[in-house]
This record gives C-alpha cells, structure tokens and sequence, in this order.
C-alpha cells in the first residue's frame, strides 16, 4: 500500500468527484489533507465524508484569494489542482468567446495562477499534479474548448516540469468519468452518454472517480516521474 505518511498535500477542487476522491485515498495513505473550494456548503460536505482533513475557501479566479489559501495553509508536500467549473460543449457556429475566455480562466490560467501561488510553499522534493482530458489526443465536433484546454495543460506540464525542477510536475488526463463535470446534462441524457460511452471502450465502462484518484497518488509518490500525462481512459483512445 501507497504510504504518504507525514506528507501534507493541498487539493484544490477536493470537495467532489475526483479531487473528493483524492483526498479520501491521500487520507487513507497517512497524509495530511487539505481540500479547498469556492463553496462553504461544498467544503462542509465534503468534510464530513473525510476523516480529519482540513477545509479552506477559495476563489480560484481571485488571485489574492490563492495566495491567501496557500498563506494559511503554510509548507506542504504536495499541490493537485482539479477545479474547474462543468464541461461545455460548443460547436465554431455557436462560439461565445465570453463563455470560452470564462471556461480557460477556470481550468487554465487558474491552475497556472496556483502553481504561481503555491511554489514558495512546497517541500523540497515535493509534486504538483495538474489537470488535463484524453480530449487533447481525441477530440470531437464540439469539443473546441475542451480539447483545447486540454492540450495547453498537457504542454504547461511539460514546461513546468523542466522550469521547476526538481519539484515533479505531471498530469493526469481522465476519459470519460462520473463526476460533477457533467452535471449540465439531465439525469437521462448524463445515464445515457455513460452507457453509450462505456459499451464502446475496451474495458466496457467509463471511468469511476476512484480511478482516476489512483493516478494523482501516483504522480504524487512516484519518485521518478516528471513531465508526465497519464492517461485513465478505458482504452478510449484506441477506438
């Protein structure tokens, strides 16, 4: 079993879906967490599914609110950043760019903002483990902004890795995942798109929450990994 004991790690979007998941495994692996997300409600919930964690609130968009987490927060080990507001789907034809600049400033410059903020922070020999989507490698009508997003994290990881070391920086790109992210979609059509989605791949489902979490605990206590994406996909970019 993973053991993180005495490491003190810093999710920020840990109140649900995989960053959720991440601090429940990181709990279990010894570590000390600490989640962090824009909605006291959230935080609360989320607190109360954790053993001993510690919440904090922040605005991810608010710079002085990301410096002023990681302030309280103090040193630590280890940065994941899995916040981001939920998925849109937007064809060329029906471009909004103030919807488009909002979805980058959220899952991008945000991250890159965090990463900003938080360096000072980390630990000799720490991680920070970003973000990113298999839609940067298969990308479909309508995901424009997805898979663009995607391909800009994978390429800042890469960056990061070498401009920060020896501080490892990695990504991991979920597929398609239960999660929050999806949560624009009705019940039926969400139930339908996983059903759909999942009789395609390989393994014949999409991914759960808890599988993405175990490749963030990997690039977490991977001593030797850096510059990395790693995919949890299902296979779906096989097919």
């Amino acid at each position: 079993m993973i053991s993180m004991r005495g490491q003190r790690i810093v999710v920020i979007g840990g109140t649900s879906g995989i960053g959720l998941d991440i601090a429940r495994q990181s709990e279990a692996a010894g570590a000390q967490v600490n989640i962090a997300s824009r909605r006291q409600s959230s935080v609360d919930a989320a607190l109360d599914l954790l053993k001993d964690a510690t919440g904090h609130i922040v605005d991810v968009i608010d710079p002085g609110s990301v410096k002023a987490l990681f302030d309280q927060v103090g040193p630590f080990d280890h940065l994941v950043y899995t916040a981001g507001e939920p998925l849109s789907m937007m064809t060329i034809a029906d471009l909004d760019l103030d919807q488009a600049r909002s979805f980058f400033e959220a899952r991008y410059f945000s991250a890159l903002n965090a990463v900003h903020m938080g360096v000072p922070h980390l630990a000799p020999g720490g991680s920070i483990t970003l973000t990113s989507g298999t839609a940067a490698e298969r990308p479909g009508s309508g995901w424009a902004l997805g898979a663009s997003v995607c391909g800009a994290m994978n390429s800042l990881t890469r960056c990061l890795a070498v401009e920060l070391a020896p501080i490892r920086v990695n990504a991991v790109a979920p597929g398609v995942t239960r999660s929050a992210v999806w949560s624009q979609m009705s019940d039926a059509d969400r139930n339908g798109m996983y059903e759909q989605l999942g009789n395609a791949l390989p393994l014949g489902r999409v991914g759960e929450a808890a599988d993405a979490a175990d490749a963030y605990l990997y690039c977490m206590t991977q001593p030797y990994t850096t510059g990395q994406v790693v995919t949890v996909d299902g296979g779906s970019v096989l097919v």
